[in-house]
């Protein structure tokens, strides 16, 4: 999603964006350095929220108009658990029409946060369908951080009632995107709001500390045991996700 109403500033890094960001990295930069770069890409079907989501971490606003992104991407440093990191945060366009143009952004990626919206079934479909396909056909060894969101409207009666095409995974639900977590080899599923904030903080925490802190050799050592034992464990990179409800 691209906020822009030329698309072809889009091309560019967003100066608002990049501002933001900036700023919520200034207390980390405060007379320290980052160590280690992170490429974070964010992906996912087209009007899932991506964008939302990277604007509301990077400037704590929700935006409330939608105009499909063509590319865009900003960084700064950031601190988590004690360490400072520059974080790069990559925004990319879901729709078919950018498939090619797409991949180029997956080069150098260090994690991917795969989105899908707690009320589309087919964007949740599609991350097995369409999405781990593509990423592990131009990426195959980067961690994966799965992302539910639109928690805010998956209860909200008003809302669905408006829009009848909704087709929400419900609380009871919950497990699927757990079960869609081990399926996918993701490293952690959680489900968030951009509207309301929730969670978006730690979606994003939760993708440097997955570059930060690897699979231990044992956990990695155990899971190739369990192939070789004839266990199917699919292309899992690592384990102990976190569902959030």
């Amino acid at each position: 999603m691209c906020f822009f109403k030329d698309k072809r500033a889009c091309l560019a890094p967003s100066p608002f964006l990049a501002q933001r960001l900036a700023e919520r990295g200034s207390r980390a930069e405060a007379g320290m350095s980052a160590t280690k770069f992170i490429k974070c890409v964010t992906v996912g079907d087209g009007a899932v929220g991506k964008t939302c989501m990277l604007i509301c971490y990077t400037s704590n606003k929700f935006p409330t108009d939608y105009i499909p992104t063509v590319f865009d991407n900003f960084s700064a440093n950031v601190s988590v658990d004690g360490s400072i990191v520059n974080l790069g945060l990559w925004d990319t366009a879901g729709q078919e029409d950018y498939s090619r143009l797409r991949p180029l952004s997956y080069r150098g990626a260090d994690v991917f946060v795969l989105a899908f919206s707690l009320i589309s079934r087919p964007s949740y479909e599609n991350v097995l369908k369409k999405w781990m396909p593509e990423l592990r056909r131009f990426a195959p060894n980067v961690p994966i951080v799965l992302v539910g969101t639109k928690l805010d409207l998956r209860d909200d009666k008003a809302y669905l009632a408006d829009h009848p095409g909704a087709t929400t995974i419900t609380p009871a639900q919950v497990a699927s995107g757990e079960e869609l977590r081990k399926q996918t080899g993701a490293a952690a599923y959680i489900e968030c709001s951009s509207k309301t904030q929730q969670n978006v903080k730690a979606v994003f925490d939760t993708a440097i500390k997955v570059v930060l802190q690897p699979p231990r050799t044992k956990e990695m050592a155990k899971k190739k045991t369990k192939r070789s034992s004839g266990c199917l464990m699919g292309n899992l990179m690592c384990g102990g996700g976190t569902c959030v409800s």
